[in-house]
């Protein structure tokens, strides 16, 4: 039998997390419409997924963590018990749980390498990026750029109908004047 584990929310945040922020956050991440998002901060506890494996589980602790929210991962089989973290297969380091809002910089993730390869990159630091909800503008915005000040008052315009192609050249000179030359036998 393998194990599988539930993801439950009872309407508890992480320390320092403000509830609006939360409930915005879950409405972003869920999708959900602000009647489903209230039902969740009822109190009673609510499945948010289960059937998954620990990896998974871990997975949806740590995204939820980050939206503010404290969940519980429990086994399916047993009873709602005290929130525990299932050992994954690749532990991960403790993440600072406080809410994401956009424009906050979040702590660079520690994952255990899987392999000896992956061991090179242990100690690279790399910031835990998220992902922003469908339409969210990802740029931020610039400022329209000032027009330059350029001083235009030596120009003219061209009558109407005249030639705006290239000039024409100049007309070539006269002749040379060769009568004092002769031929000679």
């Amino acid at each position: 039998m393998s194990n599988l584990y539930e993801v439950a929310f009872a309407g508890e945040l992480v320390a320092g997390a403000d509830a609006a922020q939360v409930r915005a956050n879950l409405a972003r991440l869920f999708q959900a419409d602000p009647q489903r998002i209230a039902a969740l901060f009822s109190g009673r506890r609510t499945v948010i997924k289960s059937n998954l494996d620990a990896a998974s589980a871990e997975k949806y602790r740590l995204t939820l963590e980050r939206a503010g929210a404290q969940v519980e991962v429990s086994p399916v089989s047993q009873a709602p018990a005290a929130p525990a973290a299932p050992a994954s297969a690749a532990p991960v380091a403790p993440v600072a749980t406080a809410a994401v809002s956009p424009g906050v910089a979040l702590p660079a993730l520690k994952v255990a390498p899987r392999d000896e390869y992956m061991a090179a990159f242990s100690d690279v630091a790399a910031p835990d990026f998220g992902l922003a909800p469908v339409g969210a503008d990802l740029q931020e915005q610039r400022p329209a750029p000032a027009a330059p000040a350029l001083d235009l008052s030596q120009l003219s315009v061209a009558p109407v109908g005249s030639d705006m192609g290239q000039a024409k050249a100049a007309p070539a000179g006269p002749p040379p004047d060769t009568s004092h030359l002769q031929l000679a036998n």
